[in-house]
């Protein structure tokens, strides 16, 4: 891979890593040509002391941030967020991720985030993951379906999202529904 980093995780074609303030250019250009994209789900760090704030949230024992970048070139495809990590009886996390636009439809996202829930699962030691999605949001609905979460119910005005107390889907997956459909995977 080009720009050897350490990764937590890897397939074929994408690395999960940690972000770093080496980060910051690429991801403030990303974030700019994305905006479109993400607007009014997602605003990802616009200044440098949004990015740095953001860097101490995630090295935080609640929560974990992740880059989806491309193994062939090092590029930084997407985020994702594992946010208010609870251990003990509850031993789970709220997911929230983006794709960044140059690397959306390309399923760079359902390799990251497959990555992402092996880790969880497996390094975390964690027992269920959670994803609340706004409804109109149907490509991100379409890729936690891809990878075998359970629609639960709908939140009314869950989330202020863009202004706005917005209705979410409630996803979520547990650990022995994701031991399930590894073992029922082809080899």
């Amino acid at each position: 891979m080009a720009g050897q980093r350490p990764y937590l995780a890897r397939s074929k074609r994408v690395v999960l890593r940690e972000p770093s303030w080496r980060d910051w250019g690429e991801c403030r250009e990303l974030a700019r040509v994305s905006h479109k994209l993400h607007r009014p789900w997602v605003a990802p760090p616009a200044t440098a002391d949004d990015y740095r704030a953001y860097l101490k949230q995630i090295r935080s024992e609640r929560r974990q941030g992740l880059l989806v970048c491309r193994r062939d070139d090092a590029r930084i495809a997407g985020v994702i967020n594992m946010n208010e990590i609870v251990r003990g009886v509850f031993c789970s996390t709220y997911l929230g991720y983006y794709v960044h636009a140059d690397h959306a439809g390309q399923g760079y996202m359902t390799e990251g985030l497959g990555l992402a829930l092996r880790y969880g699962f497996q390094r975390l030691k964690l027992h269920r993951m959670e994803a609340n999605i706004i409804p109109e949001n149907e490509p991100s609905s379409r890729l936690v379906q891809r990878l075998g979460f359970r629609l639960e119910g709908r939140s009314p005005r869950y989330l202020k999202i863009g202004g706005r107390w917005r209705d979410h889907d409630r996803w979520a997956l547990t650990i022995e529904d994701w031991r399930a459909q590894r073992s029922n995977r082809p080899r």
